[in-house]
């Protein structure tokens, strides 16, 4: 399994490779599968900018990209004094990967500032048992 402080490692290491020209608001994002993968995300804008792209998508995407396909936990770090939760959008690509329990970690630069579950984060979500309990 891998430690949270790795994890936490790269997710800063990853926000710092963000693309955000226009909000300058850096985001990086970083997932461990159950069997210890790291596969990580930061944002990406666009001047069109409902084109840009989420830290915790791009690490989904990454993690689909190399063969993961249930998240274990994962880490979401931004900058400033406020926690930056997963955006509502993101929440449900989490939920698409994860259990109710998935830990889901919010860091800042010093460190993990708060825990949630998804569950907490998503209450009452829809997702794929949705459409096989049909």
């Amino acid at each position: 399994m891998t430690s949270l402080d790795t994890l936490f490692e790269a997710a800063k290491a990853i926000q710092a490779k963000a693309y955000t020209p226009y909000s300058r608001f850096k985001v990086g994002a970083a997932i461990a599968t159950p069997e210890g993968q790291i596969f990580t995300g930061c944002n990406v804008e666009n001047a069109a900018y409902p084109v840009g792209s989420c830290a915790e998508a791009g690490a989904i995407s990454a993690m689909i990209a190399g063969g993961g396909r249930r998240i274990g936990e994962i880490v979401v770090m931004g900058e400033g004094k406020h926690l930056v939760t997963p955006c509502g959008g993101c929440r449900q690509r989490i939920r698409e990967f994860a259990a109710p329990d998935t830990k889901i970690h919010i860091a800042g630069p010093e460190g993990i500032r708060k825990r949630f579950t998804l569950d907490e984060l998503l209450p009452f979500s829809f997702g794929p048992d949705n459409l096989t309990d049909r």
